[in-house]
């Protein structure tokens, strides 16, 4: 049974520090989101209490180029304090960090980091430096967004023991982001952005109130519940947890126990008996699947430089190689062992030819699915080398990467219980890095052995940075300057036998005269059984509908015996010359009649072409309603010829006949074979032509995913603008209805004209002057009617667009009433001369009573 194939630290992100939360440090949580995502950031900041604990960065996708104002309309929601994430800035509790749009950001120390982007998923980036720092106190959150980004940032989290969360995807605008990450697993908690933070504050108080140490209590009960959930994990999985260290498998149910809220052991093993859906999840939170390329880069070089080069030296005529990586998990492990080789050999190009056949293998069929893939997320650019990256991968469709062909067809995949399975053998490489640290003692000293048993003499064992061959040290020694690169060593049959972890060696201890008696008699009658069936039964073979041998029965060697090439176990290919055209037909009409058929006294020839020996071969087809329904048995009776007589010449006619029989079966077969080839090269043509057609349109396809890829890209910068925009559109809005308050509150006609002099804007106390409707916008002003004495007016408007001048003249009105004229130059916030304003004070009262005034004046007089 595989476990992990890597270390038991999830990977830091390049440049990211470590140790961010010691004692008294805070915790974070991460919110990534893209393409619609401000509105559910908004929902979930608005319910964050303001004394949670926590400090949130919140990381979008956004063009650089453009000066955001994210941190202010975010400032809107919370009472928290929102700034901008700044390098060396300090991480404190219930304060909301906004990251650059023109960096990745880490930490360092306690402290923020933000160094170049080197890549389109910030996301990821900034996740995996989060689960390297805070490990089971980080939480990640993926909101709305277009693509994969943070999918592999989540399963760093969780796979360092923190929480994940995930927006539910009908309440997206757009769903790829989180809908990516509940497809790979990686996250614990689907929910609404309004619900994430009581989930994580009740996260927080279950980890609090839960005293370190409470799941591995000694007690009855819990150890009862403990293999009644090991029985559970067998009877579902078929795998067995019962020789995983405690500590690693306690730690694991733990997390699924605080995702489902049990207090205890014994009630989550009860309700996990009654959801069989539970089992599945604890097996594949068991299998820590966290693997990367090329982890713990020094183990690789040493490889390359050194053991693999030391390899080829001891087969100086060249190789075919074999190697084997169980736990593989999603394959990257297998990949970079690949790619070693391949540029091993590209850099010491040797005359001879060698090639590397690798068997990976895992226990978790869905990881063995995606390895078989060889398709990778495009989070991978961060931990392969950029040469490494063009040379060995392409482009993949949604963004990714896809491995070279080539280096696909040299790995084998395939699901395998390392501790139960039968182990590949013969290998010359076996990469087994950071598995046995998860395994009990008892179960490492069973693995080394098989492991020994597995490897060819002088072979290489590759382990983890914490794996060790224990106390064999008569088995394996480490290559000078390193070790985690081991040299197989010879060792007795006897030495290994007492190690390997089967019964062979006590089966190989001769049994004492009375235990032998005792057996003889218990199973006298199979004993005896046995002896027949051996002796005095013919031999068989059962096939399926296709003639493949699904079961041989006794010695087959005379009749049958293996293809050359690729192993194949179909009847046809086996069959020795002078059997394979009978057997054909034999198999054919038992299978269409049903019955029992059989050919007599066909004639085996010896290596010197005499006749040698009778065979009689039958063929049967079992019943439909048995067990073996569907398939044919057929058996092999051979006997001696007897001595050869003399027999007369046959007579020439018959000579003549025969001759002329085989000379027409030679043409029909020639006939046969030219019509093979024909088609043959028919075949081979039109596949040449189909490849061609599939290279343009995978060209084709490349470049619409280029595109796809811009669209996608320029389409989350337009959201992104889309919603400042909208933002400043609402405080523009604001003000413009302030603004016209405050005009109306004055109660001053204004008119607002354009350099043509055409009505731009106008207050309401203007109508009462001008006949104006909010039609009339955009029209001449000397085409409204006026209650105004003033026929110069629109000639002191050009005056003042042209001199700059303001103008102020008491017009009366032909009513009676008197205004006072001011014609002001309209200035922009460029300084820009558009327009003039004029507006009408009403001086009424103030006419009316100077003309009192002098008129009493005169009066006097």
């Amino acid at each position: 049974m595989n476990s992990p194939s890597t270390a038991t630290e999830v990977p830091a992100a390049p440049g990211s520090g470590q140790g961010c939360v010691q004692a008294g440090q805070v915790p974070v949580v991460g919110i990534g989101a893209s393409a619609g995502g401000f509105d559910p950031i908004c929902e979930f900041l608005a319910s964050v209490a303001p004394a949670s604990g926590f400090a949130y960065v919140v990381v979008q996708h956004r063009d650089p180029s453009q000066q955001s104002i994210l941190p202010q309309l975010l400032q809107r929601v919370t009472r928290m304090p929102v700034a901008e994430l700044a390098h060396g800035m300090a991480v404190q509790a219930d304060q909301v960090y906004v990251a650059p749009a023109s960096g990745v950001c880490g930490f360092d120390s306690g402290c923020f980091t933000v160094r170049p982007a080197e890549g389109h998923h910030p996301i990821d980036s900034f996740f995996r430096a989060l689960a390297a720092c805070c490990g089971e106190h980080a939480v990640g959150i993926t909101l709305s967004g277009a693509g994969a980004d943070g999918t592999i940032g989540l399963a760093a989290i969780r796979d360092a023991g923190g929480l994940t969360m995930a927006q539910l995807p009908a309440s997206a605008r757009f769903d790829p982001m989180p809908a990516s990450a509940i497809a790979a697993k990686a996250v614990d908690i689907v929910a609404l952005p309004a619900e994430m933070a009581a989930q994580v504050a009740n996260w927080r108080r279950r980890r609090a109130n839960e005293q370190a140490g409470t799941l591995l209590t000694q007690a009855d009960d819990q150890r009862a519940a403990l293999q009644q959930m090991y029985q559970l994990l067998l009877q579902h999985t078929g795998a067995s947890f019962a020789d995983y260290k405690l500590s690693t498998v306690m730690r694991r149910i733990d997390r699924r126990m605080k995702l489902r809220q049990f207090a205890t052991l014994p009630d989550y093993v009860r309700w996990m008996a009654d959801n069989p859906a539970e089992i599945e999840l604890l097996f594949k939170e068991l299998l820590i699947g966290v693997t990367s390329f090329f982890r713990d880069a020094a183990v690789w070089d040493y490889l390359g430089s050194q053991a693999l080069p030391r390899l080829l030296a001891e087969h100086p005529d060249g190789a075919a190689f074999k190697a084997w990586v169980p736990a593989c998990s999603t394959g990257e492990e297998a990949y970079s062992l690949a790619i070693v080789f391949d540029e091993m050999l590209e850099r010491l190009r040797p005359a001879a030819r060698y090639t590397l056949q690798i068997f990976a293998t895992d226990l978790d069929g869905d990881a063995i699915d995606r390895a078989r893939q060889g398709q990778f997320h495009a989070a991978v650019a961060g931990d392969i080398a950029p040469e490494r990256l063009r040379r060995y991968f392409t482009p993949a469709d949604n963004g990714g990467f896809r491995i070279r062909k080539d280096l696909r067809s040299s790995i084998i995949f395939a699901r395998q219980n390392l501790i139960s399975d039968p182990p590949f053998t013969k290998l010359d490489i076996l990469c087994c890095r950071n598995l046995l640290i998860y395994f009990t003692p008892r179960l490492q000293r069973q693995l080394i052995p098989l492991f020994h048993y597995a490897l060819k003499r002088n072979a290489l064992l590759v382990l983890g940075s914490a794996d060790t061959p224990g106390r064999f040290h008569e088995l394996f020694a480490p290559l000078p300057g390193t070790s985690r690169v081991y040299r197989r060593l010879y060792a007795e049959p006897g030495r290994v036998s007492s190690y390997f972890p089967t019964r062979a060696a006590n089966a190989a201890l001769p049994a004492t005269p009375q235990s032998g008696q005792a057996i003889m008699k218990e199973n006298l009658q199979t004993q005896v059984e046995q002896q027949l069936l051996r002796k005095h039964s013919p031999a068989a073979v059962l096939l399926n509908a296709d003639g493949d041998i699904l079961y041989i029965h006794g010695r087959t060697g005379e009749f049958l015996e293996p293809a050359a090439g690729k192993a194949n176990w179909n009847i046809h290919a086996m069959a020795r010359d002078g059997l394979r055209h009978e057997l054909a037909a034999l198999v054919q009409n038992a299978a269409q009649t049903e019955q029992k058929v059989e050919t007599r006294g066909l004639i085996q020839q010896d290596a010197n072409g005499r006749p040698a020996r009778s065979l009689d071969i039958t063929a049967e087809a079992m019943p439909r309603n048995g067990p073996l329904a569907g398939t044919v048995l057929v058996t092999f009776t051979s006997c001696a010829l007897p001595p050869q007589k003399r027999r007369p010449r046959p007579a020439q006619p018959l000579v003549l006949e025969l001759e002329q029989q085989l000379a027409q079966a030679r043409l029909e077969i020639q006939a046969v074979r030219d019509e093979m080839q024909a088609s043959r090269e028919e075949l081979k043509s039109a596949n040449e032509e189909l490849q061609s057609t599939n290279e343009e349109l995978q060209s084709t396809n490349e470049e619409l995913t280029t595109s796809k890829e811009e669209m996608q890209s320029l389409n989350e910068e337009l959201y992104t603008v889309n919603a400042e925009l909208q933002s400043k559109v609402d405080d523009l809005s604001l003000i413009n209805g302030d603004m016209k308050n405050l005009l109306n509150s004055t109660d001053i006609a204004t008119i607002f004209l354009d350099n043509a002099l055409r009505i731009r804007r106008y207050t309401d106390q203007a109508t009462r002057i001008y006949k104006l409707i909010p039609g009339d916008v955009q029209r001449l002003l000397s085409d409204i009617a006026s209650d105004l004495d003033y026929p110069g007016l629109e000639a002191d408007a050009e005056g003042v667009l042209r001199t700059l001048v303001v103008c102020e003249k008491h017009v009366p009105t032909r009513s009676g009433g008197w205004y006072t004229v001011r014609i002001m130059p309209y200035r922009t916030v460029d300084n820009v001369i558009d327009g003039v304003v004029v507006t009408f004070i009403n001086i009424t009262e103030a006419k009316q009573l100077e003309a009192q005034l002098r008129s009493m004046q005169n009066g006097a007089a």
